[in-house]
């Protein structure tokens, strides 16, 4: 069955046929380097790394590009706000980019190259729209004539007056349309500037974005290009037009935008308090998979509202998972001696679980749907651990329905459970344990469960159930 995805261009699912199978040329809009990532940048770069997982599962060669806008007017305004050079402001988030990235372990991509690198390509394609006519030099830089483009707003399905009337125009009396964009800026004397056949300057923000994705991907038309809602207009809408103006071929083939990120239902600012990094949520929670599960819960396409409720929730599923992988580490360690292969057999209610994880995103990453699956056959496995001990084959089936499909497909596509070394417990817990077990059996409950709470203040869950006691860390 072929992956369909939901196509913004098209307006509608359609089955994914990249141009030249099984390479596949895909580019996502990166970070603009003036502040650490927040809830919203972890959203979309975790969303595009399963989409990345995905397809390379799929068979795809997959060659993935994201950049990095390291000069824009955010920055500039930043450095001058806090009194610093601008590049020494870049370079300070482009590493707290890249330790956020290691903290959520996502790849880098096969390419993240900044803007202040690929100014002489922006130059060239920028000459390339003025030859053609696209393009016009004004005493304040180069800008896209946007009315000459027949197809803008083709991504956007908006009109020309509905532009007007909705876009945040910036005024500019040397423009000869209102909707016109810059794709060069003539810099004041105190701001960042390269040379340039019309003045030293910077380029606009749109630009790095075309030129850089068919520079390192090689190609004038990709197979994805991805981002978030919020960037259709103007910015995808945008590269497009100084794309395909250029080129006369389809830009992207694709376009794949997530949903935004909310906290408490209202839209994220640092003015109102209502702003979390990554860096916070991770100091707070140190489970990178909780905010992966929370992720997970929300179709890619659709918002989604982060409150501490649903945190909570995520990291009550993540337990759920946690809970069942150590019963099984337990088990298949006990009972099997190292190093045995057990044999390829399909076991029924694996391969039906595994089946319906992958036909949920093969449908347009419907990744709320292909967790489900995980955890209904965390239910399964649970169930059968406990009612099919004497099944010749158990530990070879909860093997198979832990190793080689739930972390086999959670850490393989969804980058889940890549930690599962839980650490052992020391003499003295186990000594609490065992002197907890002892008095659970000799009926002296107080001293049981004096000894829980002891426990549970070393952050060790001790449980009972049918089979004795059993114990997690918490």
């Amino acid at each position: 069955m072929p992956v369909y995805v939901y196509n913004s261009l098209t307006r509608k699912k359609e089955p994914f046929e990249p141009v030249n199978p099984p390479q596949l040329n895909m580019y996502t809009c990166g970070v603009t380097v003036y502040d650490a990532c927040h809830l919203g940048h972890a959203r979309s770069l975790y969303i595009f790394d399963v989409f990345r997982r995905y397809l390379a599962y799929c068979g795809y060669k997959v060659n993935f590009v994201r950049n990095i806008t390291d000069i824009d007017d955010k920055i500039i305004n930043r450095a001058q706000e806090l009194k610093m050079d601008w590049r020494a402001l870049a370079e300070k988030y482009i590493e707290s980019y890249k330790n956020d990235l290691k903290e959520l372990e996502i790849r880098e991509a096969d390419a993240e190259p900044r803007a202040t690198e690929n100014i002489p390509e922006m130059l060239k394609h920028i000459e390339g729209l003025i030859a053609k006519g696209y393009a016009y030099i004004t005493d304040t830089g180069v800008y896209f004539s946007v009315r000459k483009f027949g197809d803008y707003g083709k991504l956007s399905g908006q009109g020309i007056n509905q532009m007007l009337s909705g876009a945040r125009i910036e005024p500019d009396e040397t423009k000869q349309d209102s909707l016109d964009f810059a794709l060069w800026k003539i810099s004041k004397p105190d701001e960042p500037s390269w040379p340039s056949p019309f003045g030293r300057g910077r380029p606009g923000w749109h630009i790095e974005c075309s030129v850089m994705s068919a520079k390192y991907l090689n190609t004038e038309t990709l197979d994805i290009h991805a981002g978030g809602r919020d960037l259709i207009f103007p910015h995808h809408e945008n590269e497009i037009a100084q794309s395909e103006a250029l080129t006369d071929k389809p830009f992207a083939r694709y376009w794949l935008h997530h949903g935004l990120l909310t906290i408490n239902s209202q839209k994220m600012a640092k003015s109102s308090g209502n702003f979390i990094t990554l860096k916070d949520f991770i100091n707070k929670y140190r489970d990178k998979d909780i905010l992966k599960l929370f992720f997970l819960s929300a179709h890619y396409a659709h918002p989604i509202d982060y409150t501490d409720k649903k945190i909570e929730e995520a990291k009550a599923a993540l337990e759920r998972f946690h809970i069942l992988l150590r019963k099984a580490q337990a088990i298949v360690r006990d009972i099997r001696a190292p190093g045995i292969k057990f044999p390829i057999e399909t076991i029924n209610f694996i391969e039906k679980h595994k089946n319906r994880f992958i036909e949920a995103m093969d449908d347009n990453f419907n990744m709320p749907i292909a967790l489900s699956c995980l955890f209904d056959l965390a239910n399964e496995t649970n169930k059968f651990i406990d009612s099919e001990k004497s099944n010749p084959r158990y530990t070879e089936i909860i093997h198979q329905a832990c190793e080689e499909t739930i972390i086999e497909l959670g850490n393989k596509i969804f980058g889940l459970f890549s930690d599962l070394s839980w650490q052992p417990l020391t003499d003295e817990e186990r000594a609490l344990l065992d002197k907890r077990k002892q008095s659970r059996q000799g009926k002296d409950f107080k001293t049981s469960d004096g000894l829980r709470e002891e426990l549970r203040k070393r952050g060790i869950i001790a449980e009972d159930t049918k089979e004795g006691q059993s114990w997690r860390r918490a």
